[in-house]
């Protein structure tokens, strides 16, 4: 492996986490190694990794561009990191509007809906409620 797997991997668990790297570890087989290895050290040990915008704004152009781009399936992951990004409901709330303004308000709507989902479900597991915004 190289420093940028090494780097990536600890960007990837300080912004995931280390419950959802270890789950993901896990799965991990022979046929999407090469994949999760790429993923690994472009995305997290290269993307996340440079200093030139903090974690906050990476976490907020993150989830503008998955919903505007329609990938729905990783806005509850890095809504979930939003706990430990710094960005907050309102932020999260602010790309999500930019979003219904320059990529369609039902991409944004879906996101609204999934990030609301994603926020109750971690209220619920650390019995806080966390107000809407």
């Amino acid at each position: 492996m190289t420093n940028r797997y090494d780097t990536g991997m600890q960007v990837r668990r300080r912004i995931l986490g280390d419950a959802h790297v270890d789950r993901a570890e896990a799965a991990k087989t022979p046929f999407d190694l090469p994949f999760q290895t790429m993923i690994t050290e472009s995305a997290w040990g290269t993307v996340w990794a440079s200093e030139g915008i903090s974690d906050r704004e990476r976490s907020m152009l993150t989830l503008a561009l998955l919903a505007a781009l329609g990938n729905f399936e990783e806005i509850p992951m890095h809504i979930r990191a939003t706990a430990r990004t710094g960005a907050s409901k309102q932020d999260v709330l602010e790309a999500f509007q930019h979003v219904a303004i320059y990529a369609g308000v039902p991409r944004a709507n879906h996101a609204l809906k999934l990030a609301k989902q994603t926020y109750a479900e971690m209220d619920a597991e650390t019995g806080t409620p966390s107000g809407t915004t």
